[in-house]
């Protein structure tokens, strides 16, 4: 054993020495691999959504003030109230409201019963005095505007309803150059 340990003495010594270096390696990764902070995933729909209220009422299955998110239709609104009830005028609906409408804060919605409609909205789409209504007027009536052609018009059929006549300026419907010629002709009710 002698002769064997002073023929391969120096062998030995470095591959003890490869060993205690492989087995120090393999802690040092071990164990800071396990120290390595974690990371953390937000994800973005997490964020705060900015949120409005709109009041629904009439001809609808649960209707009150609601809390939306800002970028909400007028079809999430309706869902979100259980949908038109039995009694809703769906003809009136489908004639008058834009269900991809986006919704604005502090807005009231009516939708109406069958029969009710005119009693809510005589004379829909000019008012006594010779107004032209926003929310009712036909393509025609809308094209004999000044500055309102085919496609403003129906970019304005398309965004019913609207609250107040301003709001075919901030929905950037119509230039204000447009709107301060018309303004005397319009109404909204």
């Amino acid at each position: 054993m002698a002769e064997w340990w002073g023929k391969y003495k120096n062998q030995v010594a470095m591959m003890l020495v490869a060993l205690i270096l492989v087995g120090v390696a393999f802690l040092v990764l071990f164990f800071n691999q396990q120290k390595e902070p974690q990371l953390e995933i937000i994800s973005s729909q997490q964020e705060e959504q900015e949120m409005i209220f709109i009041h629904l009422s009439g001809a609808v299955e649960k209707p009150g003030v609601y809390e939306m998110p800002a970028e909400s239709r007028l079809n999430d609104l309706l869902i979100r109230a259980g949908g038109l009830s039995a009694q809703a005028d769906r003809e009136w609906v489908s004639q008058n409201l834009n269900l991809a409408q986006k919704l604005t804060d502090g807005a009231k919605i009516l939708i109406p019963k069958q029969g009710e409609a005119q009693t809510l909205f005589p004379n829909q789409s000019s008012s006594p005095q010779g107004k032209i209504n926003l929310n009712r007027a036909s393509l025609s009536q809308l094209e004999s505007l000044w500055g309102i052609g085919a496609k403003r018009a129906q970019d304005i059929i398309d965004n019913r309803p609207y609250q107040t006549v301003e709001d075919l300026v901030t929905r950037k419907i119509i230039p204000q150059s447009v709107f301060e010629k018309i303004k005397d002709e319009i109404a909204v009710y």
